[in-house]
C-alpha cells in the first residue's frame, strides 16, 4: 500500500501575507506582468549585475549538451535558455507568464537566437509527458509556486532515467552579519529601486518578501529528495544567499 501524496495547504504565503492558496497564481501573475519589460534591468539594479556570474555558474554545473533535451521553466525572458542552448541542446522555454515569454521572444528575435521552443505552462501541471526531458532547469522560480512539492514531482515525472535537475534560487546567507547588511538593502533600498526604474515598488517589495519566506537550504533540498530525486546536493554562493540545488532521477 503506498502513501497518499501529500495535499496541497489550504494557504500560502505572497511575501509576508499569507493568503488562500487558489489566489496565488493569479497574484504572482499580476507581479511578473508588471515587472516584465524592466525585469532585466532591476536584476542588474539589484544584484550589481552578479545575476549573470550566478546564471554562468548555473549552466556549468547542468552541463547542457549537443542533442539533448532540455526544459528551462520559469525561464520567459530566456537568460539561462540562451546560455544552455550554445551547446547544440534543444531547449524548451516554459513560463506562466505570457508577457515573460514575450519579453524573452523578443530579446532571442533581437540577437538573432532561434530554434528555441517558447510555450505557456504552470510548473504545477505540465503538458509534457512522462520521461521526455534529459534536464530540467529552474532559476529565480520556484519560490513563486504555488505548490512547490507538487512542482518538483513534475519535474520528477517529465524527465527520463537518468535525467538531472538543477534550481538557482535565492536563500538564506549563513555568512554572520552579511545577512543583516542584505535584509537592510534589500528592504529599503530595493522597492526605491522598483519605484525609480519601473514605477512599481511593490512588486518588488513582494519579490524581496518572498524570498525570506521560501525555505532555507536544507529543507529544500529534502523538498527535492521528497519528489523522488536522489544525490540531492546544495551549492552556496554568498554564503548561501543564492544556493543551486540539484539531484538525479533514477
Amino acid at each position: 500500500m503506498t502513501d497518499p501524496l501529500p495535499t496541497a495547504p489550504d494557504t500560502v504565503s505572497f511575501g509576508y501575507e499569507d493568503i488562500p492558496a487558489q489566489e496565488k497564481t493569479a497574484r504572482v501573475g499580476g507581479v511578473f506582468t508588471n515587472v516584465a519589460a524592466k525585469y532585466d534591468l532591476m536584476n542588474d539594479a539589484m544584484s550589481g549585475g552578479m545575476h549573470r556570474l550566478w546564471k554562468d555558474r548555473f549552466v556549468r554545473r547542468v552541463k547542457p549538451r549537443e542533442g539533448e533535451q532540455i526544459l528551462d521553466m520559469a525561464g520567459g525572458t530566456g537568460d539561462i535558455a540562451f546560455r544552455l542552448a550554445e551547446s547544440g541542446a534543444a531547449v524548451t522555454v516554459a513560463d506562466i507568464n505570457p508577457a515573460m515569454l514575450e519579453v524573452g521572444m523578443e530579446r532571442a528575435a533581437k540577437r538573432g537566437i532561434d530554434g528555441l521552443v517558447w510555450t505557456e505552462a504552470n510548473a504545477e501541471t505540465l503538458q509534457f509527458p512522462d520521461r521526455f526531458f534529459d534536464a530540467y532547469t529552474i532559476a529565480f522560480g520556484i519560490r513563486n509556486v504555488t505548490d512547490i512539492p507538487k512542482a518538483l514531482r513534475e519535474a520528477h515525472r517529465t524527465l527520463r532515467r537518468g535525467g538531472r535537475f538543477y534550481c538557482l534560487e535565492f536563500s538564506t546567507t549563513l555568512w554572520p552579519g552579511f545577512g543583516d547588511i542584505y535584509d537592510a538593502y534589500s528592504h529599503k533600498v530595493v522597492p526605491k529601486l522598483g519605484q525609480l526604474l519601473a514605477g512599481d515598488p511593490d512588486s518588488y517589495r513582494y519579490l524581496i518578501e518572498s524570498i525570506r519566506r521560501f525555505p532555507d537550504m536544507e529543507t529544500f533540498k529534502g523538498m527535492i529528495a521528497e519528489a523522488g530525486f536522489v544525490q540531492t546536493k546544495v551549492e552556496p554562493m554568498l554564503g548561501g544567499l543564492v544556493a543551486i540545488h540539484s539531484g538525479w532521477k533514477i
